[in-house]
């Protein structure tokens, strides 16, 4: 039987998959599921005593919390390039078998297992391999971010059918960042979507303007945690 979880893609860079992953992870704690995170592959890492370190990591165990280990975050590369390009200048080869091998640890430890890719489907990992092979090995549903201004009923469109092409089932999409007042393109975007990518829109989440994540994650948990659809949203989700 696979394992229970969910793989966060966005569709791009910058679209709030981590406030997203981190946000479900917070509310599965807070409802009393232990939730296990993992970020596989992190490019634009700093350095702190000598070593990578992943930030984005970090706020989802924070979020969970779990402390950080290295199945919670196998790569740590230094440049913001793509994470072949990232791992080639590094020295360093990503290895599909090592990150199952993370993975299935993090899968008999926790009832559910919430990972964040790097960027999109599309973003290549290691030679030929792309993020959405990484997520076919993990035998993982797929969770799309997508932002809501002009331009994200294509980029989410494209990422839906590009996932059932490689033989990937999308669990829903989430909208992140809705402003309080929304444009016309912003509105729309939502039922556009519902409509056109095969998948249900499991959430429309409002845009924070706080400085600090973790804050940022605590408010969207505790708005999710008093909406009643939430409970169905969850149930799509797999949990």
């Amino acid at each position: 039987m696979a394992p229970r979880g969910i793989f966060v893609t966005g569709t791009d860079t910058g679209v709030g998959k981590t406030i997203v992953a981190a946000t479900l992870a917070r509310l599965l704690r807070m409802n009393g599921i232990s939730v296990g995170v993992m970020k596989p592959v992190t490019s634009g890492c700093r350095e702190e005593n000598g070593r990578l370190v992943s930030d984005d990591a970090l706020l989802l165990c924070q979020a969970a919390g779990i402390s950080i280990s290295e199945d919670i975050a196998p790569y740590c590369l230094r440049e913001a390039l793509a994470p072949a390009d990232a791992a080639r200048l590094d020295g360093v080869r990503i290895d599909f078998s090592a990150i199952k091998a993370s993975f299935n640890r993090l899968a008999s430890a926790y009832q559910y297992v919430i990972v964040e890719g790097a960027g999109g489907l599309m973003v290549p990992l290691s030679g030929g391999l792309l993020v959405a092979d990484l997520a076919r090995e993990l035998e993982l549903p797929l969770l799309v971010v997508a932002r809501p201004g002009l331009g994200t009923i294509n980029h989410t469109v494209l990422t839906c059918f590009s996932a059932q092409q490689t033989g990937l089932k999308v669990a829903g999409v989430i909208v992140n960042g809705m402003p309080k007042n929304p444009g016309l393109a912003e509105k729309s975007a939502p039922h556009q979507i519902g409509s056109l990518c095969g998948a249900s829109v499991v959430g429309v989440w409002p845009q924070r303007d706080e400085s600090d994540e973790m804050e940022i994650v605590d408010e969207l948990a505790a708005w999710l945690d008093g909406q009643a659809e939430t409970s169905i949203v969850l149930r799509e989700l797999g949990v």
